[in-house]
């Protein structure tokens, strides 16, 4: 079932455009030190200012001292970052460059190459930028991050291109929140996030900690967003199942403890969404837990529990057969839970 997206952000373009020009400033007096000349803050009462003020590139773009490529070169806006338009002359656009640096830095710093970016006045080429007003703007935004999001996943991809990718999606979700292509991207943004942090944080010692709470947290902020402003659609689920790796176990260690607690996490998930895409997935990551959690039991002699656990595997079983038939979920849950009645441990050495 196919449902429009809700809960769209309701701040105002004009009161975040003002606050990204108040840091633009700021970087605009750090910077003055350089001889470099700055320009005055744009009026603000010009007609649609809030919007077309705002833009990103899709390109290197560098940032001059002048309307003019021998001139001195200040900075570089790489592709997603944010410039603020202040005037234009020809070929060349005046902007505040890289204004949502601070902004980012808020929720936390992006996995990006330079953290110490100021945002700094001058000129790039008026070519590859893309406003709020740009005609089919979400569309060119969209794919331009599907392409970064292609290349970044192959061998030896540029190094950047996920953060790009990361970066441009998200101005789809920021500039357009009516398109159809919003929620989709703002998935996509915070998914990059999440994978290039979780794969970061299991090369860490701590990834193999039994309590999730004594590793580092993936950082959650953009998913809940995602949850917030996409309520009710397979955007929003599809975050929540996501947001299940920071509460996971590291190593089970051998014991139920850690199983046992997935296995309800998984089911709950699965009770809470159960039209979205992870549904059928969540129930049976439940029914494997819970076969192990029998094995595990089995192993203590504890005959009680390990019962209890084997009917709630095939409880489980039954419901994911009866709910997503035509999943391969289905057979998969239901192969666990014979395993399970035949008396086969689903965990540790199932030779007799």
């Amino acid at each position: 079932m196919t449902m429009a997206p809700t809960g769209v952000r309701t701040a105002s373009n004009e009161l975040m455009t003002n606050r990204w020009l108040k840091r633009a400033a700021l970087g605009v007096a750090l910077l003055a030190g350089c001889g470099a000349t700055w320009a005055q803050k744009p009026d603000k009462s010009k007609s649609g200012y809030d919007r077309s003020a705002r833009a990103t590139v899709l390109h290197e773009a560098n940032v001059y001292v002048a309307s003019d490529a021998d001139s001195q070169r200040v900075s570089l806006v790489t592709p997603g970052h944010e410039v603020v338009i202040v005037e234009r002359s020809g070929p060349w656009v005046k902007v505040f460059a890289n204004t949502d640096v601070e902004d980012d830095a808020e929720d936390k710093p992006e996995f990006s190459e330079d953290e110490t970016v100021t945002p700094a006045s001058g000129w790039i080429r008026d070519k590859g930028i893309v406003t709020p007003t740009t005609p089919g703007g979400d569309a060119i935004l969209f794919g331009a991050a599907a392409n970064l999001e292609d290349e970044a996943s192959r061998p030896n991809a540029r190094k950047g291109a996920a953060m790009a990718a990361h970066l441009i999606y998200r101005r789809v979700a920021d500039y357009y929140p009516q398109s159809p292509l919003a929620a989709e991207a703002a998935w996509r943004s915070a998914d990059i996030r999440w994978q290039l942090e979780r794969r970061d944080i299991s090369t860490l010692p701590s990834a193999k900690e039994q309590d999730a709470s004594l590793r580092p947290q993936i950082f959650d902020g953009d998913m809940k967003k995602v949850i917030k402003n996409y309520q009710g659609t397979k955007y929003a689920a599809l975050a929540a199942y996501e947001l299940l790796d920071n509460k996971m176990c590291g190593d089970w260690q051998g014991l139920p403890k850690c199983p046992e607690m997935e296995a309800g996490l998984y089911e709950k998930y699965a009770r809470q969404y159960p039209d979205g895409p992870k549904a059928a997935e969540a129930l049976y990551n439940a029914i494997y837990r819970e076969g192990v959690v029998v094995a595990m039991y089995t192993v203590q002699d504890d005959k009680k529990r390990a019962g209890a656990a084997a009917s709630r595997a095939q409880a489980l079983a039954e419901d994911l057969k009866a709910k997503y038939p035509q999943t391969d979920y289905a057979a998969r849950g239901a192969s666990i839970a014979y395993r399970v009645q035949q008396g086969i441990p689903i965990y540790g050495n199932d030779r007799d």
